[in-house]
């Protein structure tokens, strides 16, 4: 692609005399810029896909990979018969939810309640979420609740505290809504303000109770090996019955996931733009270059070098620059992202300062996960922007006239 000629022109271009540092110090900026640009970028990718998959996971975690429910009740156990045979590798429970409000000596706290059966038990997050309490002490006439909710109501383990649910029993004096009291027997933190301040749980068949629901009158959840192929069984099972209505755990949270991507893809055009402003020294480089070089480039004209060649020289020079920084780059920002939590536990040290505290974003490290597909993307985007920027000082060249350049030597 590039002659020997063409290579040595480039390798002199980006090695200037010493009467020419100020070239030196834009082809270093070129560098440094997109170096930085690139470096950065890959760095914030990886953070952002490290905290969406520990997001994900505990949203896999606080929610059923499926939830089924039934037009007509009394199908479900037919249901569970055909999904059974069908599908050895899934596990079906039951579901029982409902709104209700958390009553205590002098607050009140609406509420998601949900119920939870031994099988969801070992199925559920709970088992690592907990931080006060014991999941053994969960069973009947006791609650779980989250760290938020326990603190904004001022609640222990061991309190007592009365739920008012959204059913209603008739007595002679009217519909009066159904409560009872619980007995705390353990308090989670889930990293979800919105799960921790608004969620409890119970015991499934307390559930039942309070909203006053009979065996055929439940929902059905079903937990999968790979929660990622939900929307696979999602299909499957509506072709197996077409009068139930399925979410999957992204549905339910359609809206978060939604912010996230949007949040991802503005983050990387901002952070683009540093590439492209670095680009821009490579442009301001190679015309200044080119205009300290318009005798010299008349002469190896004369001497029979093609105005292709000429060109192809200084194209090769703004995009060596460009290929090097976009390599330093990635291999920084990939390194970067390996030891980002002992980078940031070595300037919490050094600094004094609490950077991502566990506290706040319940996760012990800073999570970072290596996408080698964005990193490709970031590659060919970067030597795609510093192509162009090369290419069109180096057309300058083309436009320039031999004779007008030696006229006055």
């Amino acid at each position: 692609m590039f002659t020997y000629t063409e290579r040595l022109i480039a390798l002199r271009n980006l090695k200037p005399k010493k009467k020419q540092g100020f070239l030196k110090i834009i082809s270093l900026f070129s560098f440094l810029g997109i170096m930085l640009g690139v470096s950065v970028l890959i760095i914030v990718m990886s953070v952002m896909n490290g905290f969406r998959a520990d997001l994900t996971d505990k949203i896999i975690g606080l929610n059923p990979h499926l939830i089924i429910q039934l037009a007509n009740q009394s199908d479900q156990k037919n249901l569970k018969k055909k999904l059974n045979q069908k599908y050895k590798d899934i596990t079906i429970t039951e579901s029982v939810s409902g709104e209700g409000i958390v009553l205590t000596k002098n607050k009140a706290k609406g509420v998601l309640v949900k119920g939870v059966n031994e099988i969801e038990k070992s199925l559920s997050f709970l088992n690592k979420e907990i931080t006060q309490g014991n999941l053994k002490d969960f069973s009947i006439g006791t609650v779980m609740i989250g760290g938020e909710l326990a603190y904004n109501l001022n609640l222990k383990i061991g309190d007592k505290i009365n739920i008012v649910s959204s059913s209603f029993v008739i007595t002679p004096f009217g519909g009066v809504p159904k409560q009872d009291d619980f007995i705390i027997a353990g308090i989670f933190n889930s990293g979800f303000y919105e799960f921790d301040h608004n969620l409890i749980y119970l015991e499934m068949n307390d559930a039942k109770a309070i909203f006053d629901k009979k065996l055929n009158e439940v929902d059905l959840e079903v937990f999968l090996k790979d929660p990622f192929l939900a929307e696979k069984y999602k299909k499957e099972i509506n072709n197996i019955d077409k009068n139930i209505f399925i979410s999957t755990w992204s549905d339910t949270n359609k809206s978060f996931f939604k912010a996230l991507k949007v949040e991802r893809n503005v983050m990387f055009i901002i952070l683009t733009l540093i590439i492209i402003v670095a680009a821009f020294n490579i442009i301001s480089g190679l015309t200044i270059l080119i205009k300290n070089k318009t005798k010299e480039i008349a002469i190896i004209k004369t001497l029979g070098l093609s105005n292709n060649s000429i060109i192809k020289s200084f194209f090769l020079t703004g995009f060596t620059i460009g290929f090097l920084a976009t390599i330093s780059g990635i291999f920084f920002g990939i390194l970067f992202s390996i030891y980002i939590d002992n980078i940031r536990n070595f300037l919490s040290l050094v600094f004094g300062l609490n950077i991502f505290p566990s506290n706040i974003y319940y996760l012990e490290k800073m999570p970072s996960e290596i996408n080698f597909g964005s990193v490709f993307i970031v590659f060919i985007l970067s030597i795609t922007i510093s192509s162009i920027a090369s290419y069109y000082p180096a057309k300058i060249i083309s436009k320039m006239k031999t004779t007008s350049a030696l006229k006055y030597d």
